[in-house]
């Protein structure tokens, strides 16, 4: 039986803000956007009470709660933190699987400390981020990773989880469709519609019917509601190539607004490129329809792509190319791959990684 950690760190960029700016503490705080442009990055608790959430417009923020303060990011420390924290990580296991700078799965089967017990580890884990940091983090444990994630959301924040697999069944009977990795807004009003709220309905519908209304989806959920979910913790080295993605709350055909979420999937990518110094020579756009139909479009360039200015370049020339006035869009992602010869050996195997916020969610927007 595996032992799979999910450590999720606490609305991390405003926790950092308010960490390194103690007049912050308390206050109600805005990561990035300002009242009259962009979006906002992160909220912290204290802005969450006023309905502030990540990528709402920095007008709506300051319209939900007037005496919000907005600070600027700062990428950099952030990064430097994540680094501090995987450091911790890897004092338990090299087994990591990074999915954003304040996310991360950790298979703790086999540990360096030889403790048998992961709740033990994640205890541990989340005592050393307090004490050494002075940061909050939210943990789940199980034996996979939709068990883990999920678990780590239960008790946020600066909470604990622990899923066993005999409870396993219990534990997602009672989930309300929302919590089921893979399901956004658009997802759960068609379950909702479909008289599915729950992990108990869910497992009423056969493996036909969730394949017939949901696509290749259908078999996750299938699954999921069973408590399986077979996939490994990949460690960062076995990969080759780098994306996100993200889900439209409202599907949109309207380009002025699928162009601006895709810069911001451009932004999230850039910089997982820059942490991991990859470079690549393929862009690829993919794009998910109102009708759950999607495809995939490539571009490749002589020299190695890793600036967002070509990314972004190269993404809307692409997007562009498509015409999607009468499908909009619910869906964007954007890959890179094909690194140069010298960056092969030990690179990470393709695969696209949801554009999260702050607190791990997958950013869907309004």
């Amino acid at each position: 039986m595996r032992k799979i950690i999910h450590i999720d760190m606490d609305a991390f960029y405003a926790s950092v803000e308010q960490h390194d700016h103690p007049e912050l503490r308390g206050l109600p705080i805005a990561v990035g956007g300002t009242e009259h442009r962009g979006v906002v990055c992160a909220a912290s608790y204290e802005a969450r009470r006023f309905g502030v959430r990540s990528a709402m417009t920095g007008a709506l923020a300051r319209k939900r709660c007037p005496q919000i303060t907005f600070v600027a990011p700062r990428f950099p420390r952030y990064k430097e933190v994540s680094q501090a924290i995987h450091a911790i990580f890897h004092d338990y296991t090299d087994c990591i699987e990074p999915i954003s700078l304040d996310e991360a799965f950790l298979d703790v089967t086999e540990n360096k400390i030889g403790e048998p017990l992961a709740v033990e580890i994640a205890r541990q884990i989340r005592r050393r981020i307090r004490d050494e940091l002075g940061l909050t983090a939210s943990a789940g444990v199980s034996y996979n990773k939709f068990l883990a994630k999920v678990a780590s959301d239960v008790r946020k924040p600066d909470g604990l989880c622990t899923v066993h697999p005999d409870q396993a069944l219990d534990f997602i009977a009672t989930l309300p469709i929302e919590a089921f990795w893979g399901v956004g807004r658009a997802t759960a009003k068609r379950m909702h519609e479909l008289g599915i709220s729950t992990g108990a309905d869910l497992r009423e519908r056969s493996l036909e019917e969730l394949r017939r209304r949901f696509g290749k989806a259908g078999q996750v959920f299938y699954d999921f509601a069973r408590g399986i979910d077979d996939r490994p913790v990949v460690s960062e080295w076995v990969r080759k190539s780098f994306g996100c993605e993200h889900t439209f709350d409202e599907d949109s055909a309207e380009p002025l607004e699928v162009e601006a979420r895709l810069r911001l999937v451009a932004e999230e990518l850039q910089r997982r490129l820059e942490r991991k110094g990859f470079v690549g020579r393929t862009l690829t756009l993919k794009v998910k329809f109102s009708d759950f139909t999607s495809l995939t479009r490539s571009t490749s360039d002589l020299e190695p792509i890793s600036s967002l200015e070509e990314i972004l370049r190269l993404g809307l020339r692409l997007l562009r190319g498509l015409d999607y006035s009468a499908r909009p869009i619910r869906l964007l992602g954007l890959s890179l791959s094909n690194p140069p010869e010298e960056q092969r050996p030990g690179m990470w195997v393709p695969q696209w990684l949801p554009l999260v916020d702050a607190e791990g969610r997958p950013i869907v927007f309004d």
